[in-house]
């Protein structure tokens, strides 16, 4: 009895998590008619779900998707099918900029998290940071992790991280959640403004059409930044 008890507690939380995840917003009343449930229960479960990063409240009270749904949608999707559709966009991001290319995902906490790069071409280059967690506090992937970018799509940090070093980013939206980053990482001194705007307006560009361009062999028309 006590394993069935434990299957149905299982069962209506991922009830639950699917009705938030499909309305996007949902009141603790509507979720617990759209699963069947009396309003304590479902009170419960979620609590239990917001605990663990899965739903979380927002200002008007309503169950929102969490951290941790984003996370491990983008995981699922991340480390394979997410890093090969973006790989052949990064390299061509590299091609152009000469610069590191990275791509990242929400992390725990007040994370992010490089699960893929594709190194510059420059013999001064920011190399290898896959695996690990950077704030989303004062990173360019962070700011555009948490819905920071600036009107035309991308966020620039300089001094983050690193001292010296510059980032872009830009967000990857699915289904109208950001679901990773790609960001562009340089030594400072070779990233002025205008480039840095220029590369911005590049990766926004890429990061939107991402699920719409082919992501084979298939030569995308652009322009060379290094000539804009």
């Amino acid at each position: 009895m006590a394993a069935d008890s434990s299957t149905r507690t299982v069962e209506r939380a991922l009830a639950l998590l699917s009705a938030v995840c499909t309305d996007g917003a949902i009141s603790l009343s509507d979720a617990a008619r759209v699963v069947d449930l009396s309003a304590s229960t479902a009170l419960r479960l979620l609590r239990t779900l917001e605990g663990s990063g899965f739903v979380k409240r927002d200002p008007s009270g309503n169950f929102r998707p969490g951290a941790s749904v984003i996370q491990l949608g983008a995981l699922a999707l991340g480390q394979e099918s997410l890093v090969s559709l973006c790989t052949p966009h990064m390299k061509r991001l590299v091609a152009d900029t000469g610069e590191s290319c990275y791509l990242s995902i929400p992390g725990p906490g007040e994370t992010g998290i490089y699960i893929a790069i594709v190194e510059g071409t420059h013999s001064v280059r920011h190399t290898s940071w896959v695996g690990r967690s950077i704030p989303l506090e004062g990173s360019a992937a962070g700011k555009v992790l948490t819905g920071g970018q600036n009107g035309r799509g991308f966020a620039i940090v300089r001094s983050g991280v690193e001292d010296d070093i510059t980032a872009v980013a830009a967000p990857i939206v699915i289904g109208g959640r950001t679901v990773a980053a790609l960001s562009i990482v340089a030594p400072s001194y070779r990233l002025g403004e205008a480039k840095a705007q220029t590369f911005g307006e590049e990766l926004a560009r890429v990061a939107n059409n991402i699920l719409v361009e082919p992501s084979g062999d298939h030569e995308v028309p652009q322009e060379s930044m290094e000539k804009k």
